[in-house]
């Protein structure tokens, strides 16, 4: 009985790194512009965001810099599901997560839908303003 004791603690063991083994660190971004925002609008403003995926604990971490908009931001999003070209509610707000002044930095844990937008290429970023409350600048996530 303890031998069968120890090989079943064994493969429990060994199933968990395999498990941990598995995990990636899945790396995405965004090129912001107001070109990319439906429709278009005349801002100079522009910025990127840098997205980071824990497969394992479904944890995002991301950092979206940007520079030149009409006003303060007042909100920033990822929305989804949506191709480029497509517009989409609010999926994840990260204005909230991490203020409104650029960068704008923080991390949350994704629910598995999230999970399978952002990495279906389903998703954009959006930071918006005053005098644009649909989006300033805009940014399709791609890995």
């Amino acid at each position: 009985m303890k031998l069968l004791h120890v090989a079943v603690g064994g493969m429990v063991a060994a199933g968990l790194s395999f498990t941990a083994a598995n995990a990636e660190m899945m790396k995405f971004k965004a090129d912001l512009s107001s070109a990319q925002e439906v429709p278009a609008n005349d801002s100079k403003g522009k910025g990127k965001a840098e997205i980071t995926i824990d497969s394992a604990t479904k944890e995002i971490t991301f950092k979206v810099d940007f520079e030149g908009l009409s006003g303060d931001a007042v909100a920033a999003h990822i929305h989804g599901p949506a191709a480029a070209g497509a517009n989409a509610g609010v999926e994840l707000n990260i204005g909230m997560l991490g203020g409104l002044k650029s960068p704008i930095q923080g991390k949350t844990t994704l629910t598995d839908a999230q999970l399978a937008d952002i990495t279906g290429g389903k998703t954009y970023v959006n930071v918006h303003t005053a005098a644009n409350k649909g989006g300033e600048v805009r940014g399709q996530i791609v890995k």
